[in-house]
This record gives C-alpha cells, structure tokens and sequence, in this order.
C-alpha cells in the first residue's frame, strides 16, 4: 500500500526497515551522542535514542506499522548532485488514521540539511501519496509552539497547497515533564486539487 520508494527532484525516500538501513548507521544521527541531536530534538516528540536497541525497535515498529498498513516512515537522501548525496540526511513519516481519512505528517532533519527547502518537497510528494494513491480526505501536520524554523517551513509549503492554519491545540503533546502546545495546518483533497489545477494554468 505505501510504496518502498519515492523520488522527488532531488531526494530519495526509502522506506525504513532492517534491508534498507543499518542499525548502527542510522543509531550515529539519532543517538545521544549525535552532532546536533540536542538541538534537533528539542521540539520534536522523542528524545535521542541512548542504546542501539532502541533504534532497532523504531526500526522494527516502522516495518510493522507499514505492513499492518498504519503508516510508513521513510530515509531522506539527497540525490546525485545534492550537497551531501547518499548520507541520511533525516526522516520523514505519514501516519494514517483510516476512520477519520486523515494522514499526519512527521519529519525530522539533521542540522547541515536545514534551510534547504527539502521539507516542503517532501510534503509534496507525501501529499500526492495521501491524495492520489490512499484516497485520503485530509492531511494534517503539526509544530509545538516555538518552533519557528518548522513554522517558517510548514507555512510555505501548506499555503503553496492551498490549505490552512487551525488553530493551536493546547496542551498537546506531553513531552518529559510538561504538557506543549502545538499548531495544526491542515490541507484537504479539495485544496490540494484546487492548487494543482493552478499550476496548470
């Protein structure tokens, strides 16, 4: 149901499982000792992973939530000719919640592929798997409050895809001690058809 791999322009998403992608290598970027990871995780819903076997869980609920048809969470890697080409640079994610029509997305960068634009050329590519592939209704992505490089990134591409900003959903997302607030955007099918159709004229 979700495709093993999507090519954008200038990145590759391939989907995460135990073929596609070391244990270890990918341990180095999300692990306690990464370059960055402080920085990187502050507004993002986990925490650095402390032992190996904690990336292999996420690995292994990323294979069982894309076989059960839940989701699929997937590597970011530039392409040839790209600044960094072949490294993992992140990952992104789209979860379904099949009773509701609704897909979210997820995504995380390591710091030298911020600024990139890379965000918004994965959403598009996302969008496109929810609407024309899933028969979706909606797709909905979020920040915590705060975040204002996500902010900057979601807004740009939401409103090139005709959708909206919420609202803010308080006391959101419970991460260690404390209860976050978070912004939701929303695009439906309808918008994201309507913008399409522009892009033609």
């Amino acid at each position: 149901m979700f495709p093993e791999r999507i090519e954008t322009d200038r990145l590759l998403l391939e989907a995460i499982s135990h073929e596609n992608v070391d244990v270890f290598e990918l341990y180095r970027h999300v692990g306690h000792d990464a370059p960055d990871i402080d920085e990187i995780t502050e507004y993002l819903s986990w925490n650095p992973h402390a032992t190996p076997r904690e990336t292999k869980e996420f690995i292994d609920s990323a294979e069982e939530s894309r076989s059960e048809a839940n989701g699929a969470e997937y590597l970011i890697t530039p392409e040839e000719g790209e600044n960094g080409a072949g490294e993992i640079a992140g990952t992104t994610g789209l979860h379904v919640d099949w009773e509701k029509r609704t897909g979210t997305l997820g995504l995380w960068l390591r710091k030298p592929f911020w600024g990139r634009g890379y965000s918004g050329e994965r959403a598009s590519a996302l969008l496109k798997l929810a609407f024309d592939r899933l028969d979706l209704e909606l797709v909905a992505v979020e920040h915590l409050v705060g975040n204002e490089k996500s902010r900057r990134a979601i807004e740009k591409y939401v409103e090139d895809h005709g959708g909206q900003h919420d609202g803010i959903l308080r006391n959101w997302h419970p991460i260690g001690d404390e209860v976050r607030d978070s912004h939701r955007f929303t695009v439906s099918r309808e918008q994201w058809e309507e913008s399409r159709a522009g892009e033609t004229t």
